[in-house]
């Protein structure tokens, strides 16, 4: 319902934008955003960031897999005390291993979510500067548009202009 209640007024609004001769835009605001040097530069930082959790995981993902590959080779051969030890060891490095992927993905998140928050804040303030440079009246996004001509679309234009504005540091 409410995406019907979109497209008519989206509907609307182009038609009076035609009718009027008024200027349109399309942009693709995530493929804008994403392109540029900050966020580029956002995401490498966030991967050396928390590179080395990502490796203490893997870490503890190999010494899982030898533990379970002891228990394999010895099946039958060990003693039930052993046996018992490994499977213990084996489910404790499990709900560490499961700890820590819980909390480094919700550090991730939390910080890929401050980092787009304000670039998206930034890119709204860019694209309106553009949208009042260049004399369009509507920029629309390419999520609620089902065609548009290539000619409108001003993508690289943001993301060139959001590069100028914020500069990556």
């Amino acid at each position: 319902m409410k995406t019907m209640m979109m497209r008519v007024a989206l509907g609307a609004l182009l038609s009076a934008a035609l009718f009027g001769q008024s200027k349109i835009a399309i942009l693709n605001t995530q493929k804008a955003l994403l392109d540029t040097a900050e966020i580029k530069k956002a995401q490498a930082d966030l991967e050396a960031k928390f590179k080395p959790r990502t490796d203490e995981l893997k870490r503890l993902d190999t010494e899982l897999a030898d533990i379970q590959n002891r228990l394999n080779a010895g099946a039958g051969k060990l003693t039930p005390q052993v046996e018992a030890d490994l499977q213990s060891q084996g489910q404790r490095k499990q709900r560490d291993m499961q700890r820590r992927q819980d909390d480094l993905q919700a550090d991730v998140e939390r910080d890929r979510q401050e980092i787009l928050v304000k670039a998206s804040q930034r890119m709204q303030e860019v694209v309106k500067k553009l949208a009042d440079e260049k004399g369009y009246d509507v920029v629309i996004d390419t999520s609620n548009t089902v065609h548009f001509k290539a000619a409108l679309e001003i993508t690289a234009e943001a993301t060139a202009a959001y590069d100028k504005a914020h500069p990556a540091k």
